[in-house]
């Protein structure tokens, strides 16, 4: 079964929002209504930036995928942004024992493996820090 992009994408989201206790948006920044923090800064907002399939030998061509995802952190100050920016890092990427700590759930596929794949770091605008961060998340299918 080839994996869903949007189905990885809410899946960080998620995890992003729960694990930061701040609330993320998809492509857009929160809304009011946004959980856990609505539109309060500093928050995060997570950018699909594709998908790329392959799959295991003898099984579905599609079945294994790399997909990258932009993370934006945006707060009103530096300090602020960049203590936002080392939360996000550590929701995706902090470990115990070998294993991540925050787990990353969705419902016919398995994370197998995440990284950090680029930090473009700080930049202001306006009165607005943002801080952008790009993951690499292996995901693969469970099978039909």
């Amino acid at each position: 079964m080839p994996v869903s992009g949007r189905e990885v994408s809410l899946a960080i989201q998620k995890t992003l929002a729960t694990a930061t206790a701040r609330s993320c948006g998809y492509g857009t920044a929160p809304t009011a209504s946004s959980t856990p923090t609505g539109a309060t800064i500093p928050y995060s907002v997570l950018y699909p930036l594709g998908v790329t399939t392959s799959g295991p030998p003898y099984g579905d061509g599609d079945a294994d995928a790399r997909v990258l995802v932009q993370v934006t952190s945006v707060a009103s100050t530096a300090e602020q942004v960049e203590w936002m920016a080392d939360k996000v890092r550590t929701a995706l990427l902090a470990r115990l024992s070998g294993t991540y700590v925050n787990t990353i759930t969705i419902t016919g596929y398995i994370v197998i493996d995440r990284e950090l794949d680029k930090e473009e770091g700080m930049s202001v605008s306006g009165g607005v820090y943002s801080y952008v961060q790009r993951y690499v998340l292996t995901v693969t299918s469970l099978g039909s």
